[in-house]
């Protein structure tokens, strides 16, 4: 595991776009493992000026999104289809993008189809994850084991809480969700972790030197061969 501290939440969002930049230019068909919230929002917004200037080329790529809300809409606003098209996709040139349907009438064989078509896509080469409050890792939360394929996931309350700030009430917060899981996370061949703000520090510090745990779901990324960790100084201030 690599750790990387920067003064500014700008720095923090460019330095991952450089490691996207860096991977797309090396292996122009990537496949890109995508992820939403605010930590993402500094890269996506410098790739797309990148993208618009003339720099970066998506064309071959194919993205799959960590998660989405189930039984929300996916027009809705506070879908992560939603925001992926607001953020992201309407600004680059990106091949093909694949998001969990969080409506599917059979959710088991959702979860089995996402799983297949990250495989037949050949992998993910590049993981961009955030981490929650509790070290949570896509919306794998704290539990008793680590689960391996996709699946679908009750909120914890912590979560919810975290998450109401998108919505105009927290009784409009999913209480569900569908999540890519710790084995497709692990699965990816390179995985780059933002967490930047004082209320990360805690779960930074617990994913670095804790005990690797369900518990904390993030600490299995330091079993992985190539994870980087980029903070700002606030979510490093435990470590």
């Amino acid at each position: 595991m690599q750790i990387h501290v920067y003064d500014t939440v700008e720095q923090v969002g460019r330095a991952a776009a450089l490691l996207f930049a860096a991977r797309v230019t090396e292996k122009p068909d990537s496949v890109l493992g995508l992820a939403t919230g605010s930590s993402p929002l500094g890269c996506y917004e410098q790739l797309r000026a990148w993208h618009r200037e003339g720099l970066l080329d998506f064309s071959k790529c194919v993205s799959f999104n960590l998660d989405e809300y189930c039984g929300l809409p996916e027009a809705h606003p506070c879908s992560y289809h939603a925001f992926m098209k607001e953020h992201l996709f309407d600004g680059v040139n990106l091949k093909t993008s694949y998001l969990p349907d969080g409506n599917a009438p059979d959710m088991t064989a959702e979860c089995r189809r996402y799983d297949a078509a990250i495989r037949a896509a050949g992998g993910i080469d590049l993981q961009l994850l955030g981490i929650g409050r509790n070290g949570h890792i896509g919306f794998n939360e704290p539990g008793d084991r680590f689960v391996y394929g996709t699946h679908v996931v009750d909120l914890t309350p912590s979560t919810i809480q975290a998450n109401r700030r998108f919505f105009e009430s927290e009784d409009e917060v999913p209480r569900r969700a569908v999540s890519l899981g710790i084995g497709g996370i692990m699965a990816a061949k390179e995985i780059v972790l933002i967490a930047m703000g004082e209320d990360k520090a805690q779960a930074v510090y617990d994913a670095v030197h804790g005990d690797v745990t369900p518990r904390v779901q993030a600490s299995v990324l330091r079993a992985h061969p190539h994870t980087v960790f980029l903070l700002d100084r606030e979510a490093a201030k435990k470590i």
